[in-house]
């Protein structure tokens, strides 16, 4: 997928409307949903966080935290966040817009941001929170047929994402992301996905 069909889609289909629990004391949050384009196509950078963190430990993640006190608003908590977390100078990002915001177990309310990027340095990652940065072509995370559904119950969050690529394995709220990221790209497509149970 080049920059320009993305942009096509992604301004053109109107955002999906999405149910969410009414849930208290969430904490905000936001993350970055970081586009490269490399070779005329699009990758999308992720982090798989470090061992060591106290929520979400080792799990695949984009550059993003909760929202601190002197952030003027969330995007500048996912731009500060993303600074920190992989060296992302703020004035290499261009804003597209937003996704639905995503609760998380751990009780935080994330709010998705959509950028592109032109650093002019490589990614230099923050050990003590980040294990690894690696990018994935963004044409392979938004193919719904390659998501899978693992359906919850009697719980208030009713299903999780799982996105397999190569030796890893997205799930969670990023795959969540990844996914209302898809429906919004390819709304024609939206309710392909393989169940892991009935």
């Amino acid at each position: 997928m080049t920059r320009d069909e993305f942009l096509h889609r992604f301004q053109l289909n109107p955002a999906p409307k999405l149910k969410r629990p009414l849930l208290k004391r969430l904490r905000p949050a936001a993350v970055l949903v970081v586009l490269l384009e490399q070779h005329g196509e699009l990758q999308v950078v992720l982090t798989q966080r470090s061992a060591q963190l106290r929520h979400h430990a080792g799990q695949i993640s984009f550059p993003g935290g909760r929202q601190e006190p002197q952030d003027k608003d969330l995007y500048a908590t996912a731009l500060r966040e993303a600074h920190e977390e992989i060296g992302l100078d703020p004035s290499s990002v261009t804003l597209l817009g937003q996704l639905q915001d995503y609760p998380v177990i751990s009780n935080f309310l994330i709010r998705p941001f959509v950028v592109f990027a032109q650093p002019s340095q490589p990614f230099v990652r923050e050990t003590r929170e980040v294990a690894e940065i690696f990018t994935v072509p963004l044409r392979d995370v938004l193919h719904q047929h390659q998501h899978y559904v693992y359906r919850l119950r009697r719980f208030i969050y009713d299903q999780v994402y799982f996105i397999p690529y190569q030796q890893r394995n997205i799930w969670g709220a990023t795959a969540g992301i990844l996914r209302e990221l898809a429906d919004h790209v390819y709304p024609e497509r939206q309710f392909m996905y393989r169940p892991l149970n009935d």
